[in-house]
């Protein structure tokens, strides 16, 4: 269980982040009664067995499910944003990127504002500190392209992206354009009222 259990935190509560800030009291508990055994069902000792294929593919839905509700619920929050990065120099690279986009103060500032401001992605892709060539670089917000190879998309429409913003789930894609390396990670927009939640209160 341990290790079917810290497979699927990997793509799901160790991909969300709210302020990048950590609980001390932040706890992941996975139990098993021994049910099937007593029924006699025989044991499995493998993750990888294929017995568990659908044991596997119903815990990675609920794990994620549970990750995007503390997205969703996190303090002000009013959208939930998907941000996914591909072609980046290995997995490892997109994912510290990823959560760079995802973890930004101007990035989720810009979004509770409805504002696609695709240079605060460039900026927050740049500070990751990884492997990445602004000439290269690509963003969509959806599935709209606001910017490709490092330029604004001259088919970008304004109109449509607005429109875009005002939605309640946001998805920003990075395609930083020197390798195959991809990974996504969920956030939340940044308000008003998370400052007035963290601020006004006395612990």
């Amino acid at each position: 269980l341990q290790d079917l259990l810290s497979r699927g935190t990997a793509k799901t509560f160790n991909a969300v982040t709210v302020d990048s800030d950590t609980s001390t009291s932040d706890t992941l508990l996975m139990f098993a009664t021994g049910t099937a055994a007593r029924r006699g069902a025989p044991d499995i000792t493998d993750a990888g067995d294929a017995r568990l294929g659908a044991f596997r593919r119903a815990l990675g839905k609920v794990l994620k499910s549970l990750a995007l509700q503390v997205v969703r619920d996190g303090e002000g929050a009013r959208k939930q944003v998907e941000v996914t990065v591909t072609g980046a120099k290995s997995a490892r690279s997109a994912k510290r990127i990823a959560l760079s986009i995802a973890n930004s103060p101007l990035v989720k500032t810009a979004v509770a504002g409805e504002d696609a401001n695709w240079g605060r992605v460039v900026m927050a892709v740049g500070k990751a500190g990884e492997p990445a060539d602004r000439d290269l670089l690509s963003i969509w917000f959806g599935d709209i392209r606001l910017a490709h190879q490092g330029e604004r998309d001259a088919g970008y429409s304004e109109e449509a992206t607005s429109a875009y913003m005002k939605r309640d789930e946001i998805r920003i894609r990075a395609d930083i354009g020197i390798g195959r390396g991809k990974a996504t990670v969920w956030t939340c927009d940044l308000t008003k009222e998370y400052v007035a939640i963290n601020g006004d209160y006395r612990s």
